[in-house]
C-alpha cells in the first residue's frame, strides 16, 4: 500500500504543476454559455414555482366558540381544515393538537347541512372512532384534519365548539 503511494507522489506533482503552467495562459475567468431559447416560451413558463403559486385560493369561515367570533382567511386547493387554521395564524384554543394524526378530536369542525352535503368524501372508521369523543358531536361534525378544501366548500362558514375534549 505504501509502495503505490511513493510511486503516485511524482505523478500528482507532476499534474500540479501542469495545471499551474496553464493557469498562465489567459483564458476568461468566466465563461457564459447561452441558453436555448423556444419560441413563445418563457424561461419563466419552465419554471416550477409558477406551478406552484397558481394553485387555486378560496376563502373560509371558522366561527369559534359561544361568542362566535369569526375569522375569514384564505386557503389553497387541497390543503385540509386544519393546515389552513395553522398557516394562516387563526389564535384557536387547542385546535389540532395531535397535528393531523388523527389520534385526538380537537380540530373538530361542525358544518351547516347544506354545507355538509357539499363534502366529496364520507368520514373513514377512523375519524368517526375520534369524533365519538369529541366535544359537542352532532350529525354535521368533522375532523378538520380530514376534510380537504375545493371549489365546491368556496365561501363556507364552520362553526368551532366552545370545548375541546382532548383523549390523547
Amino acid at each position: 500500500m505504501y509502495t503505490t503511494l511513493i510511486r503516485n507522489i511524482p505523478s500528482i506533482t507532476t499534474r500540479m504543476v501542469r495545471l499551474m503552467n496553464l493557469s498562465k495562459l489567459s483564458l476568461p475567468n468566466k465563461v457564459t454559455l447561452p441558453l436555448p431559447t423556444i419560441d413563445g416560451i418563457s424561461s419563466r413558463a419552465l419554471s416550477c414555482s409558477s406551478f406552484v403559486r397558481s394553485k387555486e385560493m378560496f376563502t373560509i369561515t371558522y366561527e369559534v366558540g359561544d361568542d362566535g367570533e369569526k375569522h375569514t382567511v384564505l386557503a389553497k386547493d387541497g390543503d385540509n381544515l386544519l393546515d389552513i387554521v395553522i398557516n394562516n395564524d387563526v389564535d384557536i384554543d387547542g385546535f389540532g393538537a395531535c397535528e393531523g394524526t388523527l389520534a385526538c378530536s380537537t380540530c373538530h369542525v361542525i358544518f351547516t347541512d347544506e354545507d355538509f352535503a357539499k363534502l366529496d368524501e364520507e368520514a373513514t372508521d377512523e375519524e368517526l372512532d375520534m369524533l365519538d369523543l369529541a366535544f359537542g358531536l352532532t350529525d354535521n361534525s368533522r375532523l378538520g384534519c380530514q376534510v380537504c378544501m375545493s371549489k365546491d366548500l368556496d365561501g363556507i362558514t364552520v362553526k368551532v365548539p366552545a370545548g375541546v375534549n382532548d383523549q390523547r
